[in-house]
Order: C-alpha cells, then structure tokens, then sequence
C-alpha cells in the first residue's frame, strides 16, 4: 500500500459512500488505515524529536474513525472521505494545540481541504480565546514572530475572525488582526508531488513543515498550562 493508494480508495470511497460498498471494500479499507497508521507512527517519533511533548503519543491518541456522526452533518454520508492525524500534548481529544496530517482526495461532497498540514488550536472555547488574545495583546512581537516563522503556512481566513476587534482591546491596536482571530490554526497545502513521491521525502518534508510551527503552538499551549481561563 502507498500514499497514492490511499488517496484512489478515499477517492472511491467519496464516490460510493455508503455502506453497502463499504462493507464490500472493507479489508481495502482497512489496509489503508494501517498504511496510514505506520506512517503516523514516524510522524510521531519524529515530531517527537524536536517536540517532545508529543513523543508518547500512540495512534488511537491522534488518528480518527472513519465513520462519520451524522448527526451534526450538513451532508448525511455515512464515511469521512480523508484520513488525518492530529499530534497534540495528551493526545486529540486533550484540547492542546498540535500538529495536522491530512490526507483527502478533492471533489468530496461533503467538504474538501485536499492533502494539507495544520497546526494551531481550532475553535477553542470562548474563555480560552479571550486568554490567547490577552497574551497576543501583551506579547505581539512574540506572537507575530511565532507567526512568521512558520514560513510554508498561510494564515487566517475571514471567516476565521471577528468583523471588529473584541470589546477590552484598543480597536487601533497595531495587531489587531491577530485579537480578531476566534480559531488559532495556520494550513499549508501538501503537494501532489511530495504526497505521491517516497514516503522518506513525505516523512521529512511533513515533519520539516511541522517543525516551523512549533512556536505557534508553543505560544497557544503556555497559555493553556497556564490556567488562567
């Protein structure tokens, strides 16, 4: 199994999803999932390396379950069409900011990010956010440094941000962007080239891209050590 086909089973997957083919294409599925699963697995001992907060991880700590709750889904199919793991201190479901491998043919009814790399916080809760906001306000240079150094990343959507900067900051804030943001993730795209090449030069050009974004991340979890929210 490779990284190609992985993506041609999500890709068929997104074509028939539902569960008559997927139990019929269930040993295809499940071949992929432990390819994708070995490969996080270096993505942890690697990330580990220069994060260490995250070299205890196991996979069923960052990867997810194919099948979709369809209750809180705009788009009723019963699978998810990607596969992602998600490398976080004390794992997914701990609220910390991490690191994100995704992997997700294009064209997917329901939403579609294609092959891409995260890191950040998604959708903190209120309290949380208005802490990450009062450090960005007290500490911009730090932030907006932690920011440009994670150089392959793009940034913040609109839709990502508040209209206006919230109530408690100056609204001629210099950073005021950054004080309007409700998620703290940043994304870069993964390209065909590198997704569909070695897996070595995927494993390092993932972990090279994640490495950037340590200080984001390192900025966002002090806040969360920190308790003050």
């Amino acid at each position: 199994m490779t990284m190609k086909e992985i993506l041609t089973f999500l890709d068929a997957l997104m074509r028939h999803n539902d569960r008559e083919w997927f139990q019929a294409h269930k040993a295809e599925y499940q071949r992929a999932q432990a390819h994708f699963n070995q490969f996080a697995e270096k993505l942890i001992v690697e990330t580990g390396k220069f994060d260490p907060s995250v070299k205890d991880l196991t996979i069923p700590d960052c990867t997810y379950r194919i099948y979709k709750d369809m209750r809180f889904s705009k788009y009723k199919i019963p699978y998810k069409t990607h596969m992602g793991a998600y490398l976080c201190p004390h794992g997914k479901k701990s609220g910390y900011a991490g690191y994100y491998f995704h992997l997700e043919p294009l064209e997917s009814e329901d939403y579609s990010f294609g092959n891409m790399l995260a890191a950040g916080l998604y959708n903190p809760t209120p309290s949380l956010a208005i802490a990450i906001r009062d450090r960005i306000h007290t500490e911009p240079e730090l932030f907006a440094a932690a920011v440009k150094a994670a150089d392959k990343y793009y940034h913040w959507e609109d839709n990502a941000k508040l209209k206006k900067v919230p109530n408690g900051y100056p609204q001629d804030d210099p950073h005021a962007e950054y004080l309007k943001l409700k998620t703290f993730t940043i994304a870069a795209p993964l390209p065909d080239d590198i997704v569909l090449g070695t897996e070595e030069r995927l494993l390092d050009y993932v972990v090279s891209v994640f490495r950037e974004a340590k200080p984001v991340n390192d900025f966002i979890n002090q806040v969360i050590e920190g308790g003050c929210w």
